[in-house]
């Protein structure tokens, strides 16, 4: 078989001289996590601040005129909820009802939007939206945790001071940016992304601020405990937002959006699936695709699982049956490669935003 050569960052150079273990990750070389290890990474994102490499995700930029009517035709949210200098959570449907991808658009302006696809459905959804590609280049960092503002106060107070979901251009280290008030950690902070040939700069004068560098292994811990979705286990194309829990981000008034039809059948009939979360009480982390058992019957399967740092227990997220519905401290057991593991059923999120 022919080898497949993996993408880099801007900041691939930054992240060996760091120490980082790299690894494979929707077709880029990332850190997985850095010599401090993935549990101290995520405990400074609590209690602190971490940066995260994402530029691995896609940007698919769409402009003119009719942009904002194609997206809204292509994604199932209503852009009409906000407006030019906001962004909005979002996803890109099958006809079945079954979420190809999650999305993050930032309106930037009157006539631009930058699409924030996953890292390996950057084409799908170019494909659905129309528009340009333009991850290769810029870098995407991420600042999440209690102190992350006030640590970028010391290189940019203006980006520092962006609003949840708000997005502008901004300066951050001397180097032009456009900032958004995203993440996927639970966590408060901010989103930046840079020119290629600034990242190094931008990148080094945010771990001068006393910001911690984290990487995907944390970035995956932190968005469990924050029972946040990631595509391909809480979310693919088989399974629905509404199985999710996610009904809030159909823009149900529309018109139209793909997928439509199938979501407002299932919601007259009752989604077949519910998420849940459990939590067990040894250290041992349960694991995606592990049977979910009340009584030795099998009413569902754990999408994501691992050990929470805060916790110091075994979580996970599953999709159970609504015909044999699970409440909030309800004893399951979960099949973890042959030995039942004891757990219950717990509310989300697991860990709630530190203040």
């Amino acid at each position: 078989m022919p080898s497949t050569t993996l993408r880099r960052t801007a900041l691939f150079d930054a992240h060996v001289a760091l120490g980082a273990r790299l690894v494979e990750f929707g077709g880029f070389e990332m850190p997985l996590s850095y010599p401090s290890g993935t549990v101290a990474e995520h405990l400074s994102c609590r209690g602190d601040a971490v940066v995260f490499d994402v530029s691995h995700l896609g940007t698919v930029r769409v402009t003119g005129p009719d942009a904002r009517a194609a997206l809204d035709l292509a994604l199932c949210n209503n852009l009409t909820r906000i407006a030019p200098g906001r962004a909005q959570y979002t996803q890109l449907l099958n006809d079945a009802g079954g979420v190809l991808d999650d999305i993050i658009v930032w309106w930037v302006s009157t006539d631009r939007f930058d699409v924030m696809p996953n890292a390996s459905n950057t084409e799908r959804v170019l494909a659905a939206v129309g528009g340009d590609d333009v991850t290769a280049g810029r870098t995407v960092l991420a600042v999440q945790g209690p102190n992350a503002r006030r640590r970028l106060l010391q290189i940019a107070p203006d980006a520092a001071g962006i609003g949840r979901f708000r997005v502008a251009a901004s300066s951050v280290a001397g180097r032009e940016a456009l900032v958004a008030g995203t993440g996927y950690t639970g966590e408060d902070g901010i989103e930046i992304a840079v020119d290629n040939a600034d990242a190094a700069h931008v990148f080094a004068a945010i771990l001068d601020a006393g910001v911690v560098p984290a990487g995907l292994g944390a970035r995956d811990t932190l968005r469990l405990e924050a029972a946040l979705p990631l595509h391909g286990h809480e979310l693919s194309d088989t399974i629905t937002p509404l199985e999710a829990g996610l009904a809030w981000v159909v823009g149900w008034d529309k018109p139209r959006f793909r997928g439509k039809e199938a979501l407002l059948d299932q919601r007259s009939a009752g989604p077949p699936r519910a998420l849940r979360g459990f939590a067990t009480s040894t250290r041992q982390p349960p694991r995606d695709g592990a049977d979910v058992l009340v009584d030795d019957e099998v009413v569902g399967v754990v999408t994501s699982g691992n050990f929470s740092p805060v916790l110091g227990h075994g979580i996970a997220l599953g999709l159970v049956s609504t015909s044999r519905p699970i409440d909030v401290g309800q004893h399951v057991q979960l099949n973890v490669r042959d030995r039942r593991l004891d757990a219950a059923c717990a509310p989300l999120p697991f860990v709630k935003k530190q203040v």
